[in-house]
């Protein structure tokens, strides 16, 4: 008996000498994730050519059907039902496999890029928040890496205000988003390749944004906050939390004119700041009162500026727009570029109709 009890744990030792190379091995196996961020309300990703076309920024202008993208809380000052679409253009460019790591939002070329339906307080959308694909071998012709990762969201929106308070209004965004990442990387070893790694998985996830507004005669103030709550699951690896974000802005809208001014942060030790002006003129066309929807005939021309720090032109981003407005039907486009470069511009179109 007294040998069997000592026979008892160095069998244990025995055995968990045995399976812990194995548990090792296994461990190494596992492919980390090659995504480095998941900042999704960027500026330079505004769904709208009308607030990419006054500084990339809008949170006080009502008037934009996608205006719950940016600060849901103008939700409760739209008084049509409209269904929207913008697409994006970019010019053709070779983007390398660490680019796209560190820009996991970006989506490249001619694209869909975003479609609302509003009705009154409430909006629904859906936007492909990313769309990356990326296949390339080294200089040296040794390794391959191979990246495609997509991420969709669908969002409701709703804003609303209190009759004792008409001057404040609150909207929130709820959002639920799904995606999947393929990666696989590997290198020639005799002309056979070798795999360093895979990964074929999905996620889902949810979160929230949280926009104020308040109005006091022609000037509207607002803050909006965005993925204040969120998580992401993948099936294989640890949930995430996307980037939370915030931005403060006030808008002046006079007759014809309109100036905006707002800036946008992380919420994060490292805030990366982006400072936004904006103006706008409208050009009555028609001898109607063009504030009515079903009269209304007009142009509206757009500039704007955002930056960091607005040291030089290469710091700084100019966006022009413009949009022309008929009766319940609108096209808008804008155009966003650094420093001044054309060559290097992406371009907003939009489409909207009344329903």
């Amino acid at each position: 008996m007294l040998k069997e009890k000592i026979l008892m744990p160095k069998l244990l030792i025995y055995t968990i000498l045995l399976i812990s190379p194995a548990w090792l091995l296994l461990a190494q196996q596992v492919t980390p994730l090659p995504i480095t961020s998941y900042d999704y309300t960027l500026p330079a990703n505004n769904v709208s050519p009308i607030a990419m076309g006054t500084g990339a920024l809008n949170i006080t202008n009502a008037e934009d059907p996608f205006c719950a993208y940016s600060n849901p809380a103008l939700m409760a000052d739209n008084k049509l039902s409209s269904l929207s679409l913008s697409f994006c253009l970019t010019n053709q460019e070779d983007i390398d496999f660490y680019t796209a790591l560190s820009l996991s939002n970006t989506l490249k070329d001619k694209q869909f890029k975003y479609f609302v339906l509003n009705t009154g307080a409430v909006s629904f959308s859906y936007q492909p928040v990313s769309a990356v694909h990326i296949s390339q071998f080294s200089n040296d012709g040794l390794n391959s890496e191979y990246y495609d990762y997509k991420m969709d969201k669908v969002q409701f929106s709703w804003g609303g205000r209190d009759d004792n308070y008409p001057k404040f209004a609150a909207g929130i965004n709820l959002k639920y988003l799904s995606g999947r990442l393929v990666y696989l990387k590997e290198h020639i070893v005799d002309n056979s390749l070798i795999r360093d790694g895979f990964i074929d998985d999905k996620a889902k996830g949810v979160s929230g944004d949280l926009g104020l507004s308040y109005k006091m005669g022609n000037i509207v103030y607002a803050a909006s906050f965005y993925d204040l709550l969120s998580m992401l699951w993948w099936e294989n690896y640890d949930p995430v939390t996307l980037k939370r974000r915030a931005a403060l802005g006030l808008g002046w809208e006079g007759t014809n004119s309109h100036y905006y001014a707002g800036l946008q942060s992380k919420i994060s030790q490292e805030p990366e700041t982006t400072f936004h002006f904006g103006y706008a003129y409208t050009f009555n066309l028609g001898k109607n009162n063009y504030s009515t929807a079903q009269n209304r005939n007009s142009v509206d021309l757009r500039v704007g500026v955002y930056s960091h720090d607005f040291y030089g032109t290469d710091n700084i981003n100019f966006t022009l727009g413009g949009g022309y407005y008929y009766k319940n039907f609108r096209f808008d486009f804008s155009l966003n570029n650094t420093g001044m470069k054309l060559s290097d511009s992406e371009y907003l179109f939009s489409l909207s109709a009344g329903i």
